[in-house]
């Protein structure tokens, strides 16, 4: 679990390419903004993406959004000035497409200090086989790796697997990159939702991955980011009844007892863990949009 409990709900692509697309962002409620220069940008468009990325990051016109910028990757023309020009964008992270092992990260990482970026989070893309195979090492590979996100649409073209609504071709991918985050202390993301028609399964996928545990999920399009928001939101009942679980364990605590009960349940310490996680996102949800 990350240290520190920051919104993730909903994390937006934007193509950088497009100035009015990073000119809406500043409007949005996305808690994450990805400033894309890889899969939505063509290949006669990614210098003035990476532009308009950097002087974008660097204008401090979006207030408390997180800002990311998808870099090109090392193996193509574009991705070395990719992050060369990322490093003194001023941007939170850049997220690496199609990682499959540590040494990406870490020659990234590299790449960002030499240019003046030591201090920038690197997030990485896990979207193939291998790097579902290969998530605990990639995950445990660097300091500077701060966040896994889950790229099923190539996970989708690679393995030949069809997006269903209960996304069970994907199951095990999200397992293991689930399972590695957390292992590690890392925050993860959760794979797009294609289909701007279905609501209802957008709904579905953002309900599901909650339920999985992810911290949020990535999304394609401005609409989808207020029914993610809500499905990554702890509600009113579970804000108070984590509250009521503080409370009591806390006087249990103070009465020399380690466990007690809330609303029928027993009540121990790691119960009172993720209570607190729950207190703490829903303060930060508040703080932000406040």
């Amino acid at each position: 679990m990350p240290q520190a409990v920051k919104p993730r709900r909903s994390a937006l692509y934007m193509p950088a390419s497009r100035a009015g697309a990073l000119e809406k962002a500043k409007t949005l409620p996305a808690d994450v903004l990805i400033f894309d220069l890889e899969d939505a940008v063509s290949p006669d468009a990614k210098e003035t993406a990476r532009v308009q990325a950097v002087a974008a990051a660097g204008s401090g016109a979006y207030g408390a959004r997180e800002i990311v910028i998808r870099a090109n990757g090392l193996d193509t023309p574009w991705g070395h000035d990719d992050l060369a020009a990322i490093a003194g964008s001023g941007a939170d992270a850049v997220l690496l497409p199609k990682v499959e092992s540590g040494a990406t990260i870490r020659q990234s990482a590299a790449l960002l200090d030499r240019h003046g970026g030591g201090g920038m989070a690197v997030w990485a893309m896990m979207e193939t086989p291998l790097a579902m195979l290969r998530a605990d090492a990639i995950a445990g590979s660097a300091s500077r790796l701060a966040a896994l996100v889950m790229g099923t649409s190539d996970l989708a073209k690679e393995l030949g697997a069809a997006h269903t609504r209960d996304r069970l071709p994907f199951i095990t991918g999200l397992g293991l990159c689930l399972l590695a985050a957390r292992a590690h202390g890392l925050a993860v993301l959760d794979g797009v939702h294609l289909d701007l028609a279905d609501d209802e399964g957008l709904a579905a996928a953002c309900r599901q991955g909650a339920e999985l545990g992810f911290d949020g999920k990535t999304l394609i399009h401005p609409k989808q980011v207020g029914p993610c928001n809500n499905a990554f939101s702890p509600g009113p009942d579970a804000v108070a009844e984590a509250e009521r679980i503080i409370a009591a364990h806390a006087e249990a605590e103070s009465a020399g007892a380690g466990v007690t009960v809330v609303d029928g349940r027993l009540i121990e310490n790691l119960h009172v863990e993720m209570a607190k996680r729950t207190v703490a996102l829903a303060g930060a949800i508040a703080a932000r949009q406040g």
